[in-house]
């Protein structure tokens, strides 16, 4: 529950004019900066999301945890694994996000970050609407 911009509307089932005209409304799929769920990914899991392994000379400094938290993150590494359409994602610095809730005149809004099947199916879903 943190502050995020939305970029802007990527998806809408009910009518593409919401689309170009970039309205928000309940259950749009619209995408969002990927960069504070990677931080938080890091901080709790204790494991890089989305960035390529590559091989450096220079490896990062190792922040001094104590022992306690150091347990904890190693308890977590075990359900730390996530898609690789989202891993694909968060190398692009992008998250598709679902809106769950109805903006209204605040500008507010809630909602969930695709994964899985639903991930899946909207992809499917926007790779043919960019086709046509």
């Amino acid at each position: 529950s943190s502050g995020i911009n939305a970029e802007y509307g990527v998806y809408n089932a009910s009518n593409n004019e919401l689309v170009r005209t970039k309205t928000l409304v309940k259950n749009c799929i619209i995408q969002i900066d990927a960069t504070p769920f990677r931080q938080w990914y890091e901080a709790h899991y204790g494991v890089t999301a989305g960035r390529k392994k590559r091989v450096e000379d220079k490896p990062e400094e190792e922040v001094k945890k104590s022992n306690h938290v150091q347990r904890k993150i190693d308890a977590r590494k075990s359900e730390s694994k996530i898609g690789q359409l989202l891993d694909d994602q968060f190398n692009t610095g992008r998250l598709y996000a679902c809106v769950a809730s109805r903006p209204g005149q605040s500008g507010r809004c809630d909602g969930y970050i695709l994964e899985g099947k639903e991930l899946e199916f909207y992809l499917k879903k926007i790779r043919m609407k960019k086709s046509k």
